[in-house]
């Protein structure tokens, strides 16, 4: 499994994969030459059906849309870009903003909402800002499936040093053929090793306290190693 680390470098190398839907084409050009020299791929629609199709066909990270466009609202690309793909991000640019819009906009999840005109920088922050939500989600998930696995790891120790303490037979398994008798439990490499070398250090700091009972294999295996 990565750890955050590797995932956070990932992240951070990874070319962004953006959609812009603009129908004034030298808008269009400009921001996504902005866009491209910050390292980003960009895409272009002028037409609403156009970004759609263009969206069904490619995985984009962030949709930058402007709400008028000359077939159908921006608004309906937007709806049906996050019904599709939840978790692509949304800034709206609009030369014709309106409290309604821009309440429809939040409700829609949308990252960012930009009255025109607006200068390079302030567009370019919008973009950073939508992408770097991507970034802290995937760091969000990895932690909760990380969490999800220390207590998994945590289970199937006491498991087999459970079934260990009530099983002479897979006692005796365990002290012949070692990590060969867990083979149907979910261990790590570490936490076989800790459990067949009766590394109590290990079992305390990351499995936390036990009974004795869970505890007298690993026991044994330390009063083995003093004789």
């Amino acid at each position: 499994m990565k750890t955050i680390q590797e995932t956070i470098r990932n992240e951070e190398s990874q070319r962004h994969h953006v959609l812009l839907v603009e129908d004034e084409l030298s808008l269009a050009k400009g921001l996504a030459m902005v866009m491209r020299e910050e390292g980003y791929d960009v895409d272009l629609a002028d037409t609403g059906r156009d970004a759609i199709q263009k969206f069904g066909s490619n995985g984009f990270d962030l949709l930058v849309a402007d709400l008028r466009l000359p077939d159908i609202n921006g608004m309906e690309v937007i709806q049906h870009v996050r019904q599709k793909r939840p978790k692509t991000k949304v800034v709206i640019i609009t030369g014709y903003p309106s409290v309604s819009s821009a309440v429809q906009a939040v409700k829609m999840g949308a990252s960012d909402y930009l009255r025109k005109p607006f200068t390079d920088d302030e567009f370019m922050a919008a973009v950073r800002s939508a992408l770097k939500e991507i970034e802290r989600e995937s760091i969000e998930e990895l932690i909760v499936e990380t969490q999800k696995e220390r207590l998994i790891q945590r289970e199937e120790v006491i498991r087999v040093l459970e079934r260990a303490s009530q099983d002479d037979e897979f006692w005796r398994k365990l002290v012949e053929s070692g990590s060969e008798a867990m083979r149907e439990y979910r261990l790590s490499p570490k936490a076989k090793a800790a459990i067949i070398s009766g590394d109590l250090n290990w079992i305390k700091k990351n499995i936390g306290e036990l009974t004795e009972g869970q505890l007298r294999f690993i026991y044994k295996r330390l009063e083995q190693e003093t004789w």
